[in-house]
């Protein structure tokens, strides 16, 4: 009795928690220099946005490693936060694919087109070209003599016949970057230079006084100033033909970094919000009448106990989405099944144990007897069940991320949290109500509280 009473303040702690957590419209948590944003993350397909499946834009016999596909998704993500979209998701579907998904993007062009740029960035000398030249090469494809790995396996990919310009640095010596405008209100990028980009730019700007040092994204010349001083803090600035909108999208691609290999977009969906809204609500309704359903059942066949179930279950409901607004979880369609169907889930446990409760109450067991031999003879069964089910949410898991199946890989992450927390509430919760209550209750005297 006592060893189940030190649970009571820990589990009532937890209940104030997650109400806490709960609660709508939260403010979030700032602790100095902690801060938590608290909310309910919905995906695509219920705030309605862009879903595009990206592919390596490289003939189908070359050789991709997947640490190239793990660098590119990681890029992508920094490029998808850059951009403001929220809850995003990017994994990679099989050798060659990466998935997208971005919810509430209202410019899917704009933000697909600033994610599978390659953005290589590089300061190229042109040397003593006249200014009517550069005009010429001007916003025109040129060829530099900066060769990737992938130029020297795949020739078919390197630039038109020309004339070949020496390359500085590229955007790999770039450290940090931003957009400010000049004294007439033109947009522009400034950048400040890693130690090594610094010293090779200053070096180089000081020897090359009156020349002409173009700056090329993606072998485009978007820029040619003129070297009028040496530059030896290691700081500049880009500036071209550019608005707030175009700056702020090459300040992003600079800032993430380049894509290790070229992307193409090969399908791209576009959900509208309506539709994802009435789902949701449909979705809401099937779970409060699960929810309802499952506890009328538990009440009428388990009297009591059944109650005291009903409560945990309940508590169950408030932690697991509090787990969900807390991690937090980006709830899907098919994550809101897993969660509807972890009410089954939860109860499950609390089968065994009553039903193995009575049998100990039949044969004159006190109650405190038969919930501690319920418990133990069914808990065998209860963690080898929960076990399984975790073994099938790990696999779905590897599957959904591996292949790209987002829909597989949301329902089987709240499932396999509502199976844990589950556990807690049944084995633990469900445990301490009932001693607390029915500890002082004689099952002989009142059989009919016990479905006996």
């Amino acid at each position: 009795m006592k060893r189940n009473q030190r649970w009571i303040i820990p589990i009532l702690i937890l209940l104030a928690l997650s109400i806490y957590i709960n609660l709508p419209n939260h403010p979030g948590i700032h602790l100095g220099n902690f801060h938590k944003e608290i909310k309910t993350q919905l995906g695509l397909d219920l705030v309605g946005g862009v879903q595009a499946l990206l592919e390596a834009d490289l003939p189908d016999d070359f050789d991709i490693s997947q640490e190239n596909m793990q660098t590119a998704r990681g890029i992508i993500e920094d490029r998808v936060n850059g951009l403001g979209v929220s809850e995003a998701i990017v994994q990679i579907a099989g050798d060659r694919r990466i998935l997208v998904e971005l919810p509430g993007e209202h410019d899917p062009e704009q933000a697909l087109s600033t994610i599978k740029e390659t953005a290589l960035l590089e300061f190229v000398d042109f040397g003593d070209v006249s200014a009517q030249d550069a005009a010429i090469l001007y916003n025109t494809k040129i060829k530099t003599d900066y060769q990737t790995s992938m130029d020297d396996e795949d020739p078919s990919t390197s630039s038109p016949d020309g004339p070949v310009f020496h390359t500085v640095i590229t955007g790999a010596s770039i450290k940090q970057v931003g957009v400010t405008t000049d004294a007439i209100g033109n947009p522009r990028v400034v950048f400040e230079l890693t130690p090594e980009g610094s010293v090779i730019f200053s070096d180089f700007t000081t020897n090359n006084i009156g020349s002409m040092l173009a700056i090329v994204l993606d072998k485009e010349v978007i820029s040619t100033p003129r070297i009028e001083e040496p530059i030896t803090g290691g700081q500049g600035s880009i500036s071209g033909n550019f608005t707030i909108e175009s700056a702020n999208n090459l300040a992003i691609q600079l800032r993430y970094g380049s894509l290790p290999i070229p992307l193409k977009v090969v399908q791209t969906q576009t959900i509208g919000p309506t539709l994802g809204e009435d789902s949701l609500n449909k979705s809401l309704l099937a779970g409060v009448i699960g929810l309802v359903v499952v506890m009328a059942f538990m009440a009428l066949y388990y009297r009591l106990p059944g109650l005291i179930a009903n409560l945990a279950l309940l508590m169950y409901a408030l932690l697991t989405f509090a787990v969900y607004r807390w991690i937090p979880v980006t709830l899907t369609l098919p994550g809101i099944a897993g969660f509807v169907l972890s009410f089954g889930v939860a109860v499950d446990a609390n089968v065994l144990i009553f039903e193995r409760m009575k049998e100990e109450l039949r044969r004159g067991r006190s109650i405190n007897q038969a919930i501690s031999i319920g418990w133990e003879r069914a808990w065998p069964s209860i963690r080898d069940s929960n076990l399984s089910t975790l073994i099938t949410c790990a696999i779905l898991f590897w599957f959904g991320s591996t292949f790209g199946a987002s829909i597989v890989k949301g329902f089987s992450l709240t499932l396999a949290i509502g199976v844990l927390v589950s556990l807690f509430t049944a084995v633990t919760v469900t445990r301490t109500f009932l001693h607390l209550i029915l500890d002082n209750i004689k099952a002989a005297d009142r059989p009919e509280l016990f479905g006996v």
